[in-house]
């Protein structure tokens, strides 16, 4: 053990810096979750439905997390439950196995319900399109407000289209 402590000792830490994500985008960012903010005038809630995914969108779903995106720190957090939920986040082609849960899920969420379909699967079936094992695009089993195209999309293009959703939701 003490040799492994030495070696830590003698080599330091070797991670990488930060990413720098660039101002423009840093002001994209705060300028869309002020907006959120402004226009709910309270907390946002998310609750985020992977229907078949590749995991590519939730990667950059669980970005928004991180101290350049800091959500939970401006009052929009991701919820367990779709009876906490003011949005849901649905990510991938719907797989038939996950038809039944996600019209559940969608009727759990209280009204107003908004729903925002993440990544080119979530979008129009992506490359799996509808198939045996696929009903295709997430608008084919609930009604979307906003799709957010991509392969992943980045979370700035995820924020911008929460952000939509809510606008949608004022009006």
């Amino acid at each position: 053990m003490w040799k492994t402590v030495w070696q830590i000792g003698k080599t330091g830490i070797c991670s990488e810096p930060a990413p720098d994500i660039g101002a423009a985008a840093a002001q994209e960012v705060s300028r869309i979750q002020a907006e959120l903010l402004a226009i709910l005038g309270q907390a946002l809630t998310i609750r985020q439905v992977d229907a078949g995914s590749c995991n590519g969108c939730e990667l950059e779903i669980n970005a928004l997390g991180n101290p350049y995106y800091n959500l939970e720190g401006l009052g929009i957090r991701f919820v367990a439950s779709p009876r906490h939920a003011d949005l849901l986040l649905v990510t991938g082609p719907v797989s038939r196995n996950m038809e039944t849960a996600l019209k559940r899920t969608y009727e759990a969420t209280p009204e107003p319900k908004l729903v925002v379909a993440v990544g080119d699967c979530g979008c129009d079936g992506g490359i799996f399109g509808e198939s045996y094992a696929s009903c295709g695009q997430v608008a084919k089993v609930i009604p979307v407000d906003v799709t957010v195209p991509g392969c992943p999309p980045e979370p700035v293009a995820i924020l911008r289209g929460i952000l939509q959703a809510v606008r949608r939701r004022v009006r």
